[in-house]
Order: structure tokens, then C-alpha cells, then sequence
């Protein structure tokens, strides 16, 4: 590598900074939500201009997919590099639900800047992504010309509803997507400022559960005492779902759970305590710890976990004194490695029916899955990634596990041969992803950018990128 191409290319980055930012709020105020009951021409709106962005940045064969029935990705590429590793790029421009706008302190679709954090649904998850992507191909094509190695750019559209159709995907375009080696940008960082590869994914197993007990509300003055409350049922079913510990009180739940004592070892040196846990989380301080005896960041990245993401009888707005006819909760259990997916919806499943009180009906629908996936990180391409992190960020790069699903790596990985996959994003623990307030550090941005660019560059030096595979494995 020419030494005056990156320098050219990291200028172009200094320079251009706030280009990058506009071109990210552009694409954060297009509302992209990927979920039944949404509007999905926002989310074809939102592939376009993914599309329109990768044709200014110098990408070609750029292409709009489409499947029936399904959201859409957005691919492009840059192939003339002859001899060189070609990396597939991985981001995604669907985005979750923007929950409570009552709570959001600047609306979820407009990218708002305070005290050096852009706020706004997608900012970071995982819009940002996209760009980081985006400027560092335009840094080197506007600047040289020409990229050190060739790049494929898969932009998913569905990542968030659960990558329903990523089996289609994966038949029809496989060969297309062949590479080297995976970027995926869509995790975080250990802390801001500090540079980090996951190398862990928990996967996730999800379902709608309906507790009915009747065919309409009634009074509950006149009716109250004799008739099943179906909240009240779904409540007790629910609190069965754990222990006084907090940890997940379905029978062999734990039976495929492997954690190494050298892994133990690993998750409990690394600097993290309660305190700072509590600061992130901004934790009540009468809550306490939950989960066991085990580590918090074991806990978070190698242990499974149950939530209840929501609940809906009657609302707030329209609250009135009855007693609900039924009650919907939508039920999730984060697996983790050597998790069966199957048998774990199994036993969720057969817990929340066995453990219905006085007679009431329980409905299961929409079971999705999503895999858990982990890697050794080791050979000459993540060497490279360490490389590029440190002299993106300014410091050593760190090895981290997430607590959260990306449904694409392990399928994606397995169709490229088990290429290197790395998981190097932007988010931050107080990016909020999923909740009100959703941001991006606007520091981290910039050098995730860099670090970009010297990842190509490191990784064309490293001309056998995918001889040296580690071993990865993923949930069936």
C-alpha cells in the first residue's frame, strides 16, 4: 500500500465529517421499521436512498432486492482489485419501533445533536452502520481512485423483524455473496472510546402468548370475585418464569449451557462492576442484582436470560373499570451457546401452558428463532481488525461478547465457508438501542470510520485473508 493513498483517504475522512453525519440523519429521518403493522414503503424508501448513498460513494452493480412479502436488501460492490481479499460489508436499514414518543427528549426521526451524541431511531442501530461503510469506500474512491481490495456491500432490510428472509437470501444470491471474510457492524463498543470485536452472540427464541378467559370485558363491580382476571392469570404465569434469583426457572433450561473455566476467568478480569453497571443501565437504586451468583457480564453475554417485551390488555388512554376479556404478552429467551433452539421454544412453550391457572386458554403464535453464534478470534484477519482499531481509536482494541442477536452472521458464515467473521460496531453502553433516546457518540463515529480505512488496508496486505479460518460455531 502506497503510504500517501490511506494518508489521502484519512484526510478526505478529517474533512469531511460532517458530510458523513448529514449523510446519516438523511437516512434516520426515513422511519425504516421493519415490523408487521408498519408502513412498508418507508422501508422500501429507506433502501432506495441506501442505494442512492452507494452510487455516491463510488459502488457499482448496485441493486434494490426484492422478495415477496418480504422488506428489502440493498447491494453494491467494488471489484477491481485483482488479487486482493474481497470483504463482504455488512450493515442494516431497517430499524425497531420507536416505543414511547412521549419519551423521546427530540422526535425518533429527526437527527438531533446534543452535548457530541446524534439521538434518533437508527442513529447507531444500526444506520450508522451503513455509513461508516459508505465513507470509507468513498474516502479511498474519491481520493485514489481505487480500493486496496475489492468490497461487496449487503445492506439487510429485516434484521430487526427476526431476517425472515434470509433462507431465500442465502439459495439465490450465495455465489454473489461469495468473500473472504465478513465486516458486520451492527455491535458496540466495551466502553466509548475503547475499540472492540464481539466474538459472542446470544440468539434468541420469541413468541406471542394470549391469556383469555372469556368472550368480552365485564364490570368488574358486578362481576368481580367469581370471574378469572386473565391478566391476573398471565401475571402468575409470567413470575413463574423465573426464581427469587432472577434466573430462568424452566426445568433443564441450563442443561446445554457451556462456559469454560477459562472463559470464566476471562469475562471476570475484564473491568466492569455493579457500579458501572447501575451508571449505564441508569438502575433504580433500590433494584437490585438479578441472575445468580455468576458474573454481570457473564450473565449479559454467556448465560441465557427471559424478558417480557410487552404487554397489552387495555391501555393507559382507555382504561376503564372491567375486567379484560384477554391479555397478549410478547415472551423472549436469550440462548446461548450449546443452546438447542428447537427444544428451548419447546420447553417455553410447555411451560407457559402448564403453568395457566383456573382454566384459562393460552394461545401461542409467531415462535421465531434467531441463532446464537461465537468464534475464536484468531488468524491473520482478525490480527488485521486489531490493527486497524488502534490506529482508528487510539488504543488496543478488546475482545467482547454481546447479549444481543444479529440472525445473519452464523447462516452467512456457513454459506462463505466458515469466512472470518468481524463483528466491530458503533453502539456504546449508552447508546440506548431498542428504547426511547436512541444515539450515537459522534467521537466514536468518526473513528469507527477511520478505523475502516485502515482495515481495508491491513486486510489487502494480508493476501491469504482467508486461509486462516477460525472456528465458528452457530445454532442450527
Amino acid at each position: 500500500m502506497i503510504p500517501d493513498m490511506i494518508d489521502k483517504a484519512l484526510s478526505y475522512c478529517e474533512k469531511n465529517k460532517k458530510k458523513f453525519v448529514g449523510d446519516l440523519s438523511k437516512l434516520v429521518a426515513i422511519p425504516s421499521v421493519s415490523f408487521p403493522g408498519f408502513p412498508a414503503q418507508n422501508v422500501v424508501k429507506s433502501a432506495k436512498a441506501v442505494a442512492d448513498l452507494m452510487k455516491r460513494s463510488g459502488l457499482e452493480h448496485i441493486q434494490i432486492i426484492k422478495f415477496p412479502g418480504a422488506h428489502p436488501y440493498v447491494y453494491g460492490d467494488w471489484l477491481h482489485a485483482p488479487g486482493k481479499p474481497t470483504l463482504l460489508l455488512y450493515a442494516h436499514h431497517d430499524v425497531q419501533p420507536p416505543g414511547r414518543t412521549e419519551l423521546w427528549k427530540s422526535p425518533p426521526f429527526k437527527a438531533t445533536e446534543r452535548n457530541g451524541r446524534l439521538y434518533g431511531r437508527g442513529a447507531a442501530d444500526d444506520k450508522a452502520g451503513v455509513v461508516v461503510h459508505t465513507s470509507a469506500v468513498a474516502a479511498y474512491l474519491e481520493t485514489a481512485g481505487k480500493l486496496p481490495l475489492n468490497v461487496k456491500l449487503i445492506i439487510e432490510g429485516e434484521e430487526e423483524s427476526g431476517s425472515t428472509s434470509l433462507e431465500k437470501f442465502l439459495k439465490k444470491y450465495a455465489r454473489k455473496m461469495q468473500a473472504d471474510a465478513i465486516v458486520l457492524t451492527d455491535t458496540g463498543n466495551f466502553d466509548v472510546g475503547l475499540p472492540s470485536i464481539t466474538t459472542t452472540l446470544r440468539g434468541l427464541v420469541a413468541l406471542d402468548m394470549e391469556v383469555k378467559s372469556m368472550d368480552h370485558p365485564l364490570h368488574s363491580g358486578m362481576w368481580g370475585g367469581p370471574i378469572v382476571d386473565p391478566v391476573l392469570a398471565a401475571s402468575k404465569i409470567l413470575a413463574s418464569l423465573t426464581d427469587e434469583q432472577g434466573r430462568i426457572a424452566i426445568p433443564g433450561i441450563y442443561d446445554d449451557v457451556r462456559v469454560s473455566d477459562e472463559d470464566r476467568r476471562k469475562l471476570e478480569a475484564m473491568p466492569y462492576t455493579e457500579a458501572t453497571l447501575r451508571e449505564q443501565a441508569a438502575l433504580l437504586p433500590s433494584a437490585r442484582i438479578v441472575g445468580g451468583d455468576r458474573s454481570i457480564l457473564e450473565k449479559g453475554w454467556r448465560q441465557p436470560s427471559v424478558s417480557v417485551n410487552a404487554i397489552q390488555a387495555s391501555s393507559k388512554k382507555d382504561c376503564a373499570n372491567i375486567i379484560n376479556e384477554s391479555v397478549w404478552c410478547h415472551v423472549g429467551i436469550r440462548t446461548v451457546p450449546d443452546m438447542d433452539m428447537d427444544r428451548v421454544a419447546d420447553m417455553l412453550v410447555d411451560h407457559l401452558k402448564t403453568h395457566a391457572p383456573w382454566g384459562v386458554q393460552v394461545n401461542i403464535s409467531n415462535i421465531s428463532k434467531a441463532p446464537w453464534w461465537k468464534t475464536e478470534p484468531s488468524g491473520p484477519v482478525f490480527e488485521a481488525a486489531r490493527r486497524a482499531l488502534a490506529k482508528g481509536y487510539g488504543c488496543e482494541p478488546v475482545n467482547m461478547g454481546c447479549g444481543g442477536s444479529i440472525p445473519f452472521v452464523g447462516p452467512f458464515a456457513s454459506v462463505l465457508g466458515g469466512a472470518p467473521a468481524l463483528l466491530i460496531g458503533v453502539e456504546d453502553p449508552y447508546t440506548n438501542p431498542h428504547s426511547e433516546n436512541e444515539s450515537l457518540h459522534l467521537g466514536d463515529f468518526q473513528k469507527a470510520i477511520s478505523s475502516a480505512v485502515h482495515l481495508y488496508e491491513e486486510i489487502a496486505r494480508t493476501s491469504a485473508a482467508g486461509a486462516s479460518r477460525p472456528k465458528e460455531l452457530a445454532a442450527a
